[in-house]
This record gives C-alpha cells, structure tokens and sequence, in this order.
C-alpha cells in the first residue's frame, strides 16, 4: 500500500528530539527509510515509546501523547518502577565478613533473631533475619531422633562419622548430648571406635551424657567400652560430675563400672568432697563403701570434712566422722573443721564438733583460736559456747584477746559477753601485733575510740579498763577525732589531760594541738587540770624565735625536729607559740590565749604570742588582760583550785556561785 504524502512529511527522519510537552521530528531530514515499512500507527506507537523511555531516565512522568481524530491511542507499555512512598526500595543485605560497621544480635518479641547493621556512628543501615545456618542431614537426624533416617543416611552417602562438626563434636557427642539412645546405638554399631573420641575440651560422650543426667545414653556407652575414667581438662571425671550433679543414680552406674573414686580435679577434689558439700549422704556412703577415702586434701590442704563443716553440712559431717575421719585436721593455712564452722557462724557445726571432743585450743598459722575468729564474726552463741573450753593461758599466748577482735569489729554484744566471762579488759597486744599499726595501738579500749563506738568505750571504762597505757593514748584520739562523748568519758575516768607523746616531744599537754580549734572542749581539758601555764613558758621569751618550718606530709601542720637549738644551745621541744603559728591554727591564736589566761596567773607573753595579738586590733583587749598585774580576783581563783584542787571544790561549804567561778561556769561572783 502506497503512503499518504502527509504522513511520509510528518514521519520522514529516524531521529527524535524530545521537548517539555511532547516528542517531535527533526526538520530537514528526509532519511526515514529504516521505518518505511512500518505504518502510520506504528510509528506513532514507537514515537511514544522513545518518549516514555526518554523522561524515564530524565526522572520525569511524560505526558498523555495527543492522539488525532480518527485514530486509535496506542496501548500503554510498562516502564520503570514509580514509587509514590520517600521509603527507598529493599537493599541488599551486606555481608558480615566485609561489613565495615558493627552487627548486634537481638530477637523480636515473636522470638525471631535479627541481625542490626550500623556504622560505626552508630546510625543503623540495615536490619534483617538472621542466616540461618543448614544444618547437616546427619546432625538433623541425630537432634530428632530418626534412627531410622540416620542408618539410611549413613548407608546411601557413606558419611565420615569421625569428622567433627563446627565445634568439634562428633556424632556420637551430639546424640549423647541430646540423649538419643537410639542414634547412639546405631553409631556405636557403626563406628565403635568413636565411643571415647573427645571434644575440643576433652571431654567424651560419657562425660556429656554424665553432666546432662542421661543414665540410659551413659550405660549404653559404658557398655560398649566407654571409658569411666576419662576426664576433661580440668581433670574431671564422670564420677566427678555425677557428684556434682548429685545424682546417685549415675554414681552407682559408674561405681558398678569400675570408675575411679578417688581421682582429683585439677585443684585436687574429689568426688567425696563433691558429695560432702552437697550433703548426699547416700552418695558419700557408696563413695567410701567403693574404697573412698575420708580424708583426701586438696591444693590447700582442705579435706572432706573441713568442706562438711565450712558449708554447714552436718549430715555429711557426721558420716565421715562416723568412719573414722580426723575431726582436728588442719587446712595448709592451719584452720580446723571448728574454726571454718565459727567463722561462717554454723551454731550446729560448732556444737557437734565440741561434742566430738575437738581441740578449740588450736590456732591457726596467724595465730587465732576459734574464739577468735567466732568474736570477728559476731556471733553470740558460738562466742558463749567456745568459751568454756577456751584456755585463757593459751588466749594469751596468741598476744591478742578475743576483746580486741571484738573491739575492732564493733562487735557489741560479744564485747560484753567477753567482759562477763572474765576476760582482761586491759590486756594489751603483743609486740608484734602492735608494730603491725602505725599508731602501735595495743588495748580494745584505743580499738572502740578508734571506730567511734561510744557504746564500747563505756562498756570497757566501766569494766575498768586504764585509758592511759596506749603510747598514743585513746583520749588524744578522742580529741583528734573530734568526738566530745569519747573525750568526756575517758576525762572522767582518769585519762591524763597532761600526757605527752614521747615520739612527738612538747612543752605542753599533746592534745591541746588536736583541741585548740574546738574552744568548748578546749575549755573542758583546762577545767579538767589541763596544763594551761606550760602554754607561756616559752624559752625564746621576747627574743627572736626561729624561723617556722611545715612539714610536706601534713600541709598546714608545723612540723619539728627531735632536736631543736635555740641560741644557748639547749636541745628544746616544740613550743606552744610554734604549733600555734601554724597556717591551719593562727586565725584562732587570739581565742585561744584568752581562754588561756583565764586558767593562770601572772605570766609573760613571748614575742611571737605578742605578734599573733597585735596582728588584729580587735585582739588588743586580750593583750590588755594578759598585763601585769593580774587582777586579784583571777589570782585568789587560781590559787584556791591549786590548794584545793579541782574534784573536791564541789565538796566544799561555799555559795553555789562562788563554787561556779572557781570552774570557771561564771565570769564573776556576782553573777
């Protein structure tokens, strides 16, 4: 058929050119011969196509194409994808091995496991299931069960049943695990030279079936040649695991097989020590039926019944009694079965072993009986049920009384059941344990100060203990410690206000430089007969004093030399115009000399006390009252309390108030 002139003008090129609206052909190009067999429709229907292809890639959605009158509109041809959805289409899941991010594991609430992807910022890329690895068809079978499936694979592939899976296990490992006996028969017929091939941790199909309690899997291998003997690398052995498990029925399974009963475990247990610390007395009596021995110790020295008493086992304890096991045993570090009951506090431990006639006199290498390790604990009753068979002669030659184990661990009712049971309340460590504390504290009574137990404290100074035969003395700890309770008890039962430290040598009482910054108990030490006039005597006087040094381990602190010469010569103490110098006590120089001097008389101030005074003029008034002469009232005060001294002033037949200004409670008489 001949074309029509109008439709060779309108179709006469073979290259389009695409607009915004709709395709158009190139003027000027009458080539169009590729196409001359094609009609009018066709043309048109390959027009719109190229269109479509073209916006396609320019990522644009081409218009309707105008269609003329008379003609039919082409049928639309699919195209690429349009997503309405911002949402990108699935990617692809990255591979674990090249992933440069970090993948994390987790399970949705339906159970399925996913694997998360993200980058290393922490943004997430890709979330999917987790690969499931195939499992191999034998394993498959093994894990259900299928005797049947399993002979038919091993007879149709020829599988190699000594080729280990993944994690090393056998066949055989995985049947026994799961406790499929009947697979396990089957590899057993097949391969009988599998029944004691090891994991990668040593451990044999006897041994996984043991520790899973599956008896039938276990004598079936037992049966055919297993070995009961064989152990993991921790040198565990079937029989050691049967204990562990508390099985009795697997410990007669292997008993009945010729399992080793006294093998150890790499620290040197054994299956009894097992049995003993879960309390089986029925496996602990086919264990030393079979030839078991009562007493094996472990790398420590720890045998069965220092593990019955340490876990509170009494059942256990009484069999291996029973047969004849050594109920004063030591461990390597000198512990008894008594002193392990003790220190984890086993009242009915305690109680069997003393009626078994165990020796509570025995110490431990550190040297503590089992009293002393009972006071440490606290427990009261053990506390009372040791003492009576505790010998006081041996307490004392340990250099160290359960007074001060109880002391030290604020242990309060036993501290008093001690005391009530006679123990010394000044008995002193011995050298040894003293030197073992920087401060060489060596009575309970400095232990309860130290720990703050105001309780304690009273409870020993009431029971007569002497506050004064530490070489730093409890008070000064008291008073260091800021604690007025402590202080004012120990001051009332006779503690020296006036001691000195012989490490540490003063011209003054050593606990006023622990009590100048508390002014109310500074002022209770100089009620008490605190040495106020030692503060004044000063052997430079209103000379020039040395130059002030600190001491680096205690920043603000003066620090001082055993020997210290002034201009004469003389090898001197520390001054109390030194130690007030320092950067930690001058801001309160001025309060402490006015309280001072309301406990002396005529006295003369140093050249560095002067200093302190003229350093703040409020301080002048107190520069003014330290003038010659006194005033007399302040001397008659003074010399009464010399006379009469300061506990019978009370005693005296004098007017309350009068009685008052003596102790300084009023400024004056009349008041």
């Amino acid at each position: 058929m001949r074309r029509s002139r109008t439709t060779r003008d309108r179709l006469r090129t073979r290259s389009w050119k695409t607009g915004n609206n709709a395709p158009t052909m190139a003027a000027g190009l009458d080539d169009y011969s590729a196409y001359g067999h094609l009609t009018d429709d066709e043309l048109l229907q390959l027009a719109v196509q190229r269109s479509l292809d073209d916006s396609a890639r320019r990522g644009q959605r081409p218009p309707e194409p105008k269609v003329g009158k008379g003609q039919q509109a082409a049928p639309e041809q699919p195209g690429p994808a349009h997503y309405s959805s911002p949402n990108p289409p699935r990617q692809k899941t990255p591979e674990v091995p090249t992933f440069e991010g970090t993948v994390s594991r987790f399970t949705t609430g339906a159970g399925k496991k996913m694997l998360a992807y993200r980058n290393r910022d922490g943004t997430l890329v890709h979330v999917a299931p987790e690969p499931q690895e195939e499992e191999e068809p034998l394993l498959q079978a093994i894990r259900e069960g299928d005797a049947g499936r399993l002979k038919a694979l091993m007879a149709a592939s020829r599988v190699n049943l000594m080729l280990p899976s993944k994690p090393g296990w056998l066949a055989v490992h995985q049947a026994a695990w799961l406790d499929q006996e009947a697979c396990l028969r089957v590899l057993l017929a097949a391969q009988p030279g599998m029944v004691n091939k090891r994991t990668e941790h040593a451990e044999t199909s006897l041994l996984l079936a043991v520790d899973r309690e599956h008896p039938r899997c276990a004598q079936l291998l037992l049966e055919n040649g297993a070995d009961p003997d064989a152990a993991n690398r921790d040198h565990e052995t079937p029989l050691y695991k049967a204990c562990e498990r508390d099985n009795p029925a697997l410990v007669a399974l292997l008993l009945n097989h010729g399992a080793a009963v006294n093998a150890k475990c790499f620290q040197g247990w054994t299956a009894l020590h097992e049995a003993t610390c879960r309390n089986n007395v029925e496996i602990c009596q086919m264990l030393l039926k079979a030839g078991g021995k009562h007493s094996p110790a472990d790398s420590y020295g720890i045998t069965p019944l220092f593990t019955a008493a340490q876990s509170g086992q009494v059942a256990s304890l009484r069999l291996l009694v029973k047969h004849g096991a050594d109920i004063n045993v030591q461990a390597a570090d000198g512990s008894t079965a008594l002193h392990e009951a003790a220190k984890n506090g086993h009242v009915e431990i305690v109680d069997f072993l003393l009626s078994q006639k165990a020796d509570a006199n025995m110490a431990g290498k550190g040297g503590l009986l089992p009293l002393h390790v009972a006071a440490r604990k606290g427990s009261q009753t053990i506390v009372s049920m040791l003492i009576p068979v505790t010998s006081k002669a041996r307490v004392r030659r340990t250099g160290i009384s359960p007074l001060h184990v109880a002391a030290e661990h604020n242990r309060d009712d036993v501290l008093e059941t001690l005391i009530q049971a006679g123990f010394h309340v000044n008995a002193q460590l011995c050298a040894e344990r003293s030197r073992l504390y920087e401060d060489r504290r060596s009575t309970a009574l400095y232990l309860a100060v130290a720990n703050y137990n105001v309780d304690n404290v009273r409870l020993l100074l009431d029971a007569g203990a002497d506050p004064n035969l530490d070489v730093f003395g409890p008070l000064l700890l008291a008073a260091r410690q800021g604690c007025v309770e402590n202080v004012t008890a120990l001051v009332e039962r006779g503690a020296d206000v006036n001691a000195r430290i012989a490490t540490h040598p003063t011209t003054f009482p050593a606990i006023f430089m622990f009590s100048m910054k508390y002014l109310p108990m500074f002022k209770y030490l100089l009620d008490n007969g605190a040495d106020a006039l030692s503060c004044f005597q000063c052997v430079y006087g209103n000379g020039p004093h040395p130059p002030l040094q600190t001491r680096s381990s205690h920043p603000g602190h003066l620090g001082y030399s055993e020997e210290r010469r002034p201009a004469g010569g003389v090898t001197t103490s520390v001054q109390f115009c030194e130690v007030i110098s320092a950067p930690s006590i001058s801001r309160w120089a001025g309060p402490i000399i006015d309280v001072l001097l309301d406990y002396v008389g005529h006295v003369t101030l140093c050249s560095r006390l002067t200093e302190h005074l003229d350093s703040y003029d409020d301080w002048s008034v107190i520069k003014d009252k330290a003038a010659l002469p006194r005033c007399l009232l302040q001397l008659c005060r003074i010399r009464i309390v010399q006379l009469a001294g300061r506990r019978r002033l009370k005693r005296l037949a004098l007017p309350a108030s009068l009685i008052r200004f003596l102790l300084h409670q009023e400024a004056s008489v009349d008041s």
